[in-house]
């Protein structure tokens, strides 16, 4: 009984504001319909009285509640009011009119009725209903602000357009910030006012700006800007000595990658020349939607990302195959919380487990396979031979084998750029992948889809999160040499075009993704360097160790006798497979499995030479290594 009592008072504390909002807007029809009949009858020798209630008013505010009703004026917030809230009140005045007339029409023909009462009716209306609201959120603005008073970070905002006018209305409703300014390159912005917030010069006016304003933090509301751009706008900010900060991408909020209304820090990303890509998603989604999956590695960057991508884009059951039990468990938190609708099917172990795979795929019954589990460390790996090609290249062959019996329809194997002249176990081990694929795929059956690329910003184990790192403990940062340049691409691109060259992916295919320019590992450190507010060199030390054993100066996406051709992708692009002997590929996989049971090295390294013919490690930190341009841009800027 007394939870009934409970309920029923809560309800009725949640209905009080709406019945008073209810009162007063029926209140203010009453009094518009009372003033427009005086004012008429004013005009007149000798006017008639009207009554202040009757049979007439009573339709009149029986009419004009039910339009109030179905027009969802009451569903808006007196405290956010706003334009959309005004073309709500004149949909209910015009709306509320033609309803009045019908229901006075019925009852007595309009005998009696003004035709001036009834043509100022909806403005009248408009007026008492707006003006109220209104000066409400006004009056709880200016209590806002007092209540910010010096405690309020002076917020400098660089952009003046939408995202900078979007930005201002979340910082007016958030206690922590006051806008003081905008700044905006648009010269005819100048000036003006956004929300009664002045655009106060152009982006190279900061220092200045945020001197005479004292603002102690810049935002940078410009989502949409390029590498370039973005270098310039955050030379500036570094200039002024603030913190600094920026509005996230209208991609990364939609993706969940950022949360709306979020200030974030200037990731490395943002520097690095990545445009967006725009993937095929209706290929994408007629190739996934409504099918099972299975992502081997999947608690890692890339097959965690894997995940996301195929849950996003319609695969119904996914399968988790993780060998570390924290990042199984995470990874199926995440795409629990993220897709409830999505079947998870968790699964701890090795996948170069025979016993364990075939389980996994009985359990998923998959339409496809994404092998993503492989270590990846490149001089960890010159040490670790055995374990190197246990799991990057025998465990494949377990999968590929488990896969084909299984009857899998496609099978992609994650691949990287160190596979197309490997200098180091990485490299070697993941090309005798591509060719264990290429020599499983009969055209028949299975089809199996190599995809390459370089590294990926952020990846556990990559250079940006030890440079972070090094940063945030003062230093030094360590480069291996000056000179040294990497192929990056960001997490949620590389994987995109993964399952974008997976859904339109020939038999025994070879994909490289575009990975843009290389850009130096050097200029890396420099830039993030400063995102930390600081100076290389000053704050921040660099040090070069040299060459690491396996690691070459610059790393190259093409072979000289893969013929490369383009996709329906700009960005992908597909290789002629090299020719492999299947029964040599048998005959040496035979030799190096009782070569890793017998833990012998020896064996191991001659016969991964043998197998794998352009594996050269003898000469890796021959600065001799040439940069290849992606063919496409080359041919295009030979025009």
């Amino acid at each position: 009984m007394s939870l009934t009592k409970d309920s029923w008072r809560i309800s009725l504390a949640g209905r009080l504001p709406r019945l008073a909002v209810s009162a007063h807007d029926l209140l203010v029809t009453w009094i518009c319909w009372q003033a427009l009949h005086h004012v008429r009858y004013a005009m007149l020798p000798i006017p008639p009285d009207y009554p202040l209630i009757s049979l007439e008013v009573v339709i009149v505010l029986l009419a004009q509640g039910l339009v109030f009703r179905l027009v969802g004026l009451y569903q808006g917030l007196w405290r956010f009011a706003s334009v959309p809230d005004l073309i709500n009140i004149l949909k209910s005045a015009v709306m509320g009119v033609l309803a009045i007339t019908l229901g006075l029409g019925l009852y007595n023909r309009l005998d009696g009725v003004p035709r001036t009462v009834l043509a100022l009716y909806p403005f009248a209306l408009m007026g008492g209903l707006g003006l109220p609201r209104l000066v409400y959120r006004a009056w709880k603005d200016h209590q806002l602000g007092e209540v910010r008073g010096a405690s309020a970070q002076r917020v400098l905002i660089l952009g003046a357009g939408q995202a900078g006018e979007a930005l201002l209305r979340d910082l007016l409703r958030n206690g922590a910030y006051q806008p003081v300014g905008f700044l905006d390159d648009a010269r005819e912005l100048h000036g003006t006012r956004v929300h009664g917030i002045r655009v106060l010069g152009g982006l190279d006016d900061a220092n200045r700006v945020a001197k005479e304003s004292a603002a102690k933090m810049l935002v940078i509301a410009m989502p949409s800007l390029d590498a370039s751009s973005m270098q310039r706008v955050l030379a500036i900010c570094e200039g002024t000595g603030l913190p600094f900060r920026k509005v996230p991408r209208l991609v990364d909020v939609l993706e969940g990658r950022s949360a709306p209304g979020a200030l974030e820090e200037v990731a490395i990303d943002d520097l690095l020349g990545r445009k967006p890509i725009t993937p095929d998603w209706k290929l994408i989604r007629g190739w996934l939607g409504g099918r099972a999956v299975l992502v081997t590695g999947a608690g890692g960057s890339i097959g965690s990302e894997l995940c996301r991508q195929c849950a996003r884009h319609g695969a119904t059951k996914i399968a988790l195959l993780e060998i570390s039990e924290y990042s199984l468990l995470k990874a199926q938190a995440d795409l629990h919380r993220a897709f409830p609708d999505v079947e998870i099917v968790p699964i701890l172990g090795n996948c170069g487990d025979p016993a364990l795979a075939r389980r996994a795929l009985e359990l998923a019954q998959p339409d496809a396979v994404f092998h993503a589990a492989a270590y990846k460390q490149v001089p960890l790996l010159e040490t670790q031979l055995r374990e190197a090609v246990r799991n990057n290249a025998l465990a494949s062959e377990t999968m590929i084998k488990a896969s084909k019996a299984a009857g899998v329809g496609t099978f992609v194997l994650i691949s990287t750029d160190k596979a197309v002249d490997p200098a180091n176990t990485l490299g070697a081990t993941k090309r005798l992948a591509e060719m264990l694929c290429q020599s499983a795929d009969d055209l028949t059956s299975t089809r199996f889809v190599t995809v390459r690329f370089g590294n990926v910003l952020d990846s556990v184990g990559s250079v940006v999160p030890l440079f972070r790192d090094q940063i945030r403990a003062g230093g030094p940062v360590t480069v291996t040499d000056p000179d040294v340049t990497r192929y990056f691409m960001t997490i949620p691109e590389a994987c995109q075009l993964i399952v974008q060259a997976a859904a339109s992916a020939a038999h025994a295919s070879i994909y490289t993704l575009d990975m843009g320019e290389p850009i130096a590992i050097r200029v890396l450190a420099e830039q993030m360097i400063r995102l930390a507010g600081k100076q290389p060199g000053r704050d921040i030390a660099i040090v070069y160790t040299g060459l690491r054993p396996g690691e070459k100066l610059h790393e190259t996406l093409f072979h000289e006798e893969e013929a490369y051709r383009p996709t329906s992708h700009p960005k992908i692009l597909q290789a002629r497979a090299r020719e492999v002997s299947a029964e040599a590929l048998s005959k040496a996989l035979v030799q190096l499995r009782q070569a890793v049971i017998d833990y012998d090295e020896d064996q191991i390294w001659r016969l991964l030479k043998t197998t794998v013919p352009e594996f050269s490690p003898d000469n890796p930190h021959e600065s001799t290594d040439t940069i290849v341009q992606f063919p496409i841009r080359e041919a295009r800027n030979s025009r």
